[in-house]
């Protein structure tokens, strides 16, 4: 049976849950999108789809459900972390709709959708392997390897890294800008949050092996890459991998990833005793739970 009201309507199901509908302003018998456990629950959100007519804020769901509502469920299952991220950028894109009254509610409420799990357990590399894997990369992109190891540093930071950011003097890199590739372009940016903006010590037994590629491959201008490409613009990963995919291998860990290599300086830092907050700023993260993940 379904109980009238002065606005819509209440009918309690076989299962023993209620259904909501009423008329909106656009002449259409509206249903709700979720069934109530109370009737009560099913009166207060028709009430509450009176008030948004009444405001002039109410919108018809099913043209939200074809933009957001199933996207989660229908994205690509075999890239994880792309994913997440997404959804983690859409969620955070409602919130701000929120806060400036554009929309009523975020519809991301997906428990758990904004994180991934990490598919494998990450091995870093020993002393042993880094030294063999160093050993097999090409003369001039060798310090790259150390850099990303002993320094934690992320590809992108490397490969946007110039003379003028190396303070030879005082044995630090300046992490002020990224690069990334978006259709084959390279796009310079600051680092992907504000604390990745920092100073990095680099540990002093690179200091000559840093002198030494200043001088044999870097140009003499402030703006020079400290890892060019052969042609002089931004080495890709795709040229790194090349070669990086061999060296590997030599070294005994054709499971290595570059980006490992950034989990192995952090191991590094953390066997020194190198504390949580530290361990955030050389690592450019913003909490400590990512440094310590």
């Amino acid at each position: 049976m379904a109980a009238k009201r002065g606005f819509g309507s209440v009918r309690k199901l076989p299962s023993g849950r209620y259904l909501a509908r009423f008329t909106g302003p656009d002449g259409e018998r509206w249903l709700a999108p979720r069934t109530f456990v109370t009737k009560e629950h099913a009166n207060v959100w028709i009430a509450g789809q009176q008030t948004d007519i009444s405001r002039g804020t109410w919108t018809p769901w099913r043209s939200r459900r074809r933009t957001s509502g199933l996207w989660h469920a229908t994205a690509d299952t075999t890239k994880p972390t792309m994913r997440a991220h997404a959804y983690a950028l859409l969620r955070t894109i409602f919130s701000t709709a929120v806060a400036d009254d554009l929309v009523p509610t975020n519809p991301c409420r997906v428990t758990g959708a904004g994180t991934t799990k990490r598919a494998r357990a990450i091995r870093p590399a020993s002393l042993g392997e880094l030294e063999a894997l160093t050993a097999a990369m090409p003369d001039r992109l060798r310090l790259l390897v150390l850099l990303g190891a002993w320094c934690a540093l992320r590809f992108g930071e490397l490969a946007e890294l110039r003379r003028a950011d190396i303070d030879v003097r005082r044995g630090i890199v300046r992490i002020r800008r990224g690069v990334v590739w978006v259709n084959s372009e390279a796009i310079v940016g600051p680092p992907k949050s504000l604390a990745g903006v920092r100073d990095v010590a680099i540990p002093p037994h690179l200091m000559p092996l840093v002198r030494d590629h200043l001088k044999r491959f870097v140009g003499s201008a402030d703006s020079a890459l400290l890892f060019a490409a052969g042609d002089g613009r931004h080495l890709t990963s795709n040229s790194l991998y090349w070669h990086f995919y061999r060296a590997r291998t030599t070294a005994g860990r054709p499971d290595l990833r570059f980006h490992d290599l950034r989990h192995t300086g952090a191991v590094l830092a953390a066997a020194t005793g190198a504390t949580p907050a530290e361990l955030m700023a050389r690592l450019g993260h913003s909490s400590p739970a990512a440094a310590m993940k």
